[in-house]
């Protein structure tokens, strides 16, 4: 929910070309269920067309459907060291998360992302705070580039909308579907929303249960946070209220969701990797040509 909202202020921009992309690739850096993995991608696809995005004003692809942007990070990695990689905080994070699934793809995440952003010589990113540090490590790759080969690499901003970072129902950092018990999925029915809410904690982690009601409930942040101090808030009654606010955001959605058809979303997929793959290609070979690789 928060990331689209940034997806979508740049869509209806005229001035920008907007490429979005099922992050298929990275999310092999968790554990994962191989049967369901590729439904999964699918049904982010679905989301991201349920909330808005449009395959007529947008380039809506899967990643592992444009192979050009492994053969990029491979290039990238030359010019980028191990030790700049694991200093990252967000690698250090998932290392404390995951400590018996460090691998190389973990590590080279960074590297990846920066040729999913530079495949496209793109400037803004529609991404949360948490995803600087691995924004900083594109922008490095980019200036390493276009200074050891003349390329001609932009330094990709991110591009900031109100409501981009959706808090954690568990009370600490954002909701991620890496973290079990911290989101609320799209598809979630009203006694889903209810139910996850129930177990928000209202100990010195609420900050974040009162973030959603800020983000889903704006006009009762008054009344709520005066309880709080008073000392005779009723959580039972915030989470209700939240329920439900968030349920009436998501319904347009999931009414919209249940009328896309399996035909139309590999539709969508198959024409967003052809156009996706124009251009990529075309990087590639700049960059090939570039460091002196046959082309």
């Amino acid at each position: 929910m928060g990331a689209v909202k940034g997806m979508l202020a740049l869509q209806e921009d005229s001035a920008y070309e907007t490429y979005y992309m099922v992050a298929d690739l990275h999310a092999l850096t968790t554990p994962y269920d191989k049967e369901k993995f590729a439904e999964e991608t699918r049904s982010v696809i679905k989301d991201y067309l349920a909330a808005g995005l449009d395959p007529e004003k947008s380039v809506l692809f899967v990643q592992s459907q444009v192979p050009e942007h492994v053969e990029l990070a491979y290039y990238f990695s030359t010019v980028t060291t191990l030790a700049k990689m694991t200093h990252l905080p967000t690698y250090k994070e998932k290392v404390k998360q995951l400590p018996d699934h460090v691998t190389m793809a973990l590590v080279n995440y960074p590297v990846l992302m920066a040729a999913d952003i530079l495949a496209y010589k793109a400037g803004l990113v529609p991404v949360g705070i948490d995803q600087e540090p691995h924004l900083e490590a594109a922008r490095e790759i980019a200036r390493r580039m276009n200074a050891d080969f003349g390329t001609d690499f932009p330094e990709p901003k991110r591009f900031a909308t109100k409501g981009e970072y959706v808090p954690s129902l568990s009370g600490e950092g954002k909701m991620s579907k890496s973290v079990e018990g911290s989101y609320i999925l799209l598809t979630d029915g009203l006694d889903e929303i209810r139910a996850k809410l129930a177990k928000a904690p209202t100990d010195e982690r609420v900050s974040n249960l009162f973030k959603l009601v800020e983000l889903f409930k704006h006009e009762r942040m008054e009344y709520y946070a005066a309880g709080q101090k008073r000392g005779d808030i009723r959580y039972s009654e915030l989470k209700e209220e939240l329920s439900l606010a968030i349920y009436e955001e998501l319904k347009p959605m999931q009414e919209k969701r249940n009328k896309l058809t399996d035909e139309y979303i590999d539709e969508v997929i198959k024409k967003g990797a052809e156009r996706a793959r124009k251009v990529a290609v075309e990087t590639v070979r700049e960059v090939k040509e570039k460091m002196g690789i046959l082309v």
